[in-house]
C-alpha cells in the first residue's frame, strides 16, 4: 500500500513537473539538451519533466525604448536628438521566434544594437545636411531611418513599428547665433511688410488724387461744354431777335438804327449795374457813338444780305 501511494506522489509530481504556464502576449521557447525543440503558445502547457527545459519567455506586445544622444552637420554643429522607438515581434510564427530567441545571447545585447544602429543612421543623415535645415527635417529624418532600420530588424525578426524624433537641440552658442538669425530675419521681413505697406498706400492716394484730378477735367470739361452751348444759344436767340425786330421796322419804314441804339445803351447800362470794380474804356461822345452805331449797321446789313446756306 505504502508503495503504492508512492508511485501516485511520485507520478503526480512528474505529471505536475512538466506543466508550463505561458502568459498572454508571450510565447515560451523549448529546449532539451540546449537544442531547440519547440515554442509553447499562451495558456497551460506540457513538457517532458527533467528532459525539456523553458529557454527563454519571449513577449510579443509592443515595446518601447528612449534614446539620447548627438550627431554632427555638414557644417559642424553638434545637434542633441531625444528619440522613442516603438518596436515589437514580428509574429508569432517558429522561424521568427528562433530568430529573437538565438540571435542575441540576451535582451540587453539586442538593445545596445538596436540603439547604435538608429544613432548611426541618423548621424549618416545628418552630416550630409547644415545646421540650418535639421530642424525642417525632422519628418525626412524618421523616413531615412525607419527605412534603413526596419530592413535589418527583420533579420532579428522584430519590426520597426514608430520613431518618434521628441527633441532637437543645439548647443548654447549655436541656438543664440540662430536666435539672432530668427530676429534679423524678422526685422527684415517687417521692414520689407512696412515699406509695401507704405507703397500700397502711396499708390492708392495717387490712383485716388489721379481719379479726382480726372473727374474734375470732365466736369469742367463738360460745364464748359455747357456754358459754350448757352453762350451760342444766347448769341443764335439774340441774331433772331434782331434780325425779326429789323425786318418788321423796315416793313414799317422805320429807321433800324434805333434798335442798335437800345443795344448800346442796354449794354452800357448793364455794364454799370453788373460791374465788379473792373475799368472799362468807352466812348461816350456823340462822335463816338455815332461811329459804333455806323459799324454795328454795317455788321446788321452783313447779317441781313448774308445767304443762309453760308
Amino acid at each position: 500500500m505504502n508503495i503504492t501511494i508512492i508511485l501516485i506522489v511520485v507520478a503526480a509530481l512528474f505529471v505536475f513537473s512538466g506543466l508550463v504556464s505561458v502568459r498572454q502576449g508571450t510565447v515560451a521557447v523549448i529546449t532539451m539538451f540546449g537544442k531547440y525543440q519547440r515554442i509553447l503558445t499562451p495558456g497551460l502547457n506540457f513538457k517532458i519533466p527533467f528532459l525539456e527545459q523553458v529557454y527563454k519567455t519571449i513577449s510579443i506586445q509592443n515595446r518601447s525604448v528612449e534614446l539620447e544622444f548627438h550627431a554632427t552637420t555638414s557644417d559642424q554643429a553638434n545637434v542633441h536628438f531625444t528619440s522613442m522607438l516603438l518596436y515589437a515581434v514580428l509574429n508569432n510564427t517558429e522561424q521568427i521566434i528562433k530568430a529573437v530567441a538565438f540571435k542575441f545571447i540576451d535582451d540587453r545585447s539586442f538593445m545596445q544594437t538596436l540603439s547604435r544602429v538608429v544613432e548611426g543612421n541618423i548621424r549618416a543623415y545628418v552630416a550630409t545636411k547644415k545646421q540650418s535645415e535639421v530642424l525642417s527635417l525632422r519628418r525626412e529624418i524618421v523616413e531615412v531611418v525607419k527605412h534603413n532600420v526596419d530592413s535589418m530588424l527583420e533579420e532579428w525578426g522584430y519590426h520597426l513599428i514608430d520613431l518618434q524624433i521628441n527633441d532637437i537641440s543645439f548647443d548654447e552658442e549655436v541656438m543664440r547665433s540662430m536666435a539672432k538669425v530668427v530676429a534679423s530675419n524678422n526685422l527684415k521681413a517687417a521692414a520689407e511688410n512696412e515699406g509695401q505697406a507704405l507703397l500700397i498706400t502711396k499708390t492708392k492716394a495717387a490712383e485716388a488724387e489721379g481719379n479726382a484730378i480726372k473727374i474734375a477735367a470732365e466736369a469742367e470739361r463738360e460745364a464748359s461744354r455747357m456754358r459754350g452751348q448757352a453762350v451760342a444759344s444766347f448769341r443764335e436767340e439774340v441774331a433772331r431777335g434782331m434780325t425779326q425786330a429789323s425786318k418788321e421796322m423796315q416793313d414799317a419804314n422805320l429807321d433800324t438804327s434805333v434798335i442798335l441804339f437800345t443795344m448800346w445803351t442796354e449794354s452800357i447800362k448793364q455794364i454799370a449795374e453788373n460791374s465788379k470794380g473792373n475799368v472799362i474804356f468807352l466812348d461816350g461822345s456823340v462822335e463816338g457813338m455815332e461811329k459804333s452805331i455806323k459799324n454795328m449797321m454795317a455788321l446788321n446789313q452783313l447779317n441781313l444780305y448774308q445767304p443762309k446756306g453760308e
